[in-house]
């Protein structure tokens, strides 16, 4: 496996789903919490991108094993084009999974047993997804796992590792007595603010969905534009794309975010453009990119925003 190969085994254009989220978890908490825990981070962004390799390598090992369509298989699925050995390239990203298993370990002792629970779903739906007797790609539950997980849950816990545990919540264990505390004020800030980023990831999956929607049906994938068809999968794209916009408004209105965060209208037309190129044609190897294009633009603005907040 070349360095070159190796990058699109791991789909490196669509990445910026699982770091971007993370970067504005970081200066979030910077911002509304004023607090930063630089060496929490550090380790967290590590285990972070190791897992994110993880489950896009996991799922096209996965993809190859699981194909019925023998032509997909050995033409268009990276492991059987590339002609890579399935084992190795399964114990590598195996190997990924460890790293990000032992820092989140790691990660638990230094911040609250709560997060065991909540790294151990999070890599729960990434090895499940493809992996089992009925898989989760098999349903229309993408959308829904891509968008929470990586989404709201990577930018949950990049703030997670920055402040003290009753900012947010922690769970507690005295045998046989245990207590779970929370603050439902900031958790609700953290779901008004994390709202875009569900809405731009689940969209990058649904972009998937649609561009692979007949090549799934032959492999037996029945994702959610196979149950409510393409033109409709269609609309609720165009809706996820823009409605981003409604909690950025309303958080700034609200005074949880600054002022600044308005910048993302600058981006406006080129998203709305690449809404109109996805909505022509939906095909991987060109149209699909508009997707992360449209994350890396609305939440690059927002990462500028909150860069000018806390300067200013």
């Amino acid at each position: 496996m070349t360095f070159k190969i190796f990058l699109q085994f791991i789909r490196m254009n669509a990445k910026a789903a699982s770091v971007v989220p993370y970067f504005i978890g970081v200066l979030f908490s910077v911002y509304y919490f004023h607090a930063f825990n630089w060496v929490n981070s550090l380790i967290y962004l590590i285990a972070q991108v190791a897992i994110a390799l993880f489950v896009t390598g996991f799922n096209n090992v996965q993809d190859y094993y699981l194909a019925k369509d023998l032509h997909y298989r050995d033409t268009y699925n990276i492991v059987g084009r590339e002609h890579l050995s399935p084992r190795r390239s399964m114990n590598l990203m195996l190997a990924m999974l460890a790293t990000a298993i032992i820092l989140g370990i790691v990660l638990v002792f230094k911040t609250n047993l709560l997060l065991l629970f909540m790294g151990a779903a999070a890599i729960g739906v990434a090895i499940f997804y493809t992996y089992g007797p009925v898989p989760f790609s098999r349903f229309p539950l993408g959308e829904i796992l891509s968008g929470c997980v990586e989404g709201f849950g990577v930018f949950f816990l990049a703030v997670y590792m920055n402040v003290a545990t009753p900012v947010l919540a922690g769970f507690t264990l005295d045998w046989p007595q245990f207590a779970l505390v929370g603050n439902l004020q900031n958790i609700l800030v953290m779901l008004l603010v994390g709202l875009p980023g569900i809405f731009l990831v689940s969209n990058i999956m649904l972009a998937d969905n649609l561009s692979d929607l007949e090549q799934d049906i032959r492999n037996e994938r029945y994702t959610v534009p196979y149950y409510i068809g393409k033109k409709r999968a269609l609309k609720v794209y165009d809706t996820l794309a823009l409605i981003g916009y409604v909690p950025v408004i309303l958080s700034v209105v609200l005074q949880v975010l600054p002022i600044y965060q308005l910048l993302v209208l600058l981006v406006l037309p080129k998203i709305w453009k690449n809404i109109q190129a996805f909505n022509a044609e939906q095909v991987k190897e060109t149209t699909f990119n508009t997707a992360p294009q449209n994350l890396m633009m609305f939440q690059g603005m927002q990462l500028l925003g909150l860069i000018l907040g806390i300067i200013f």
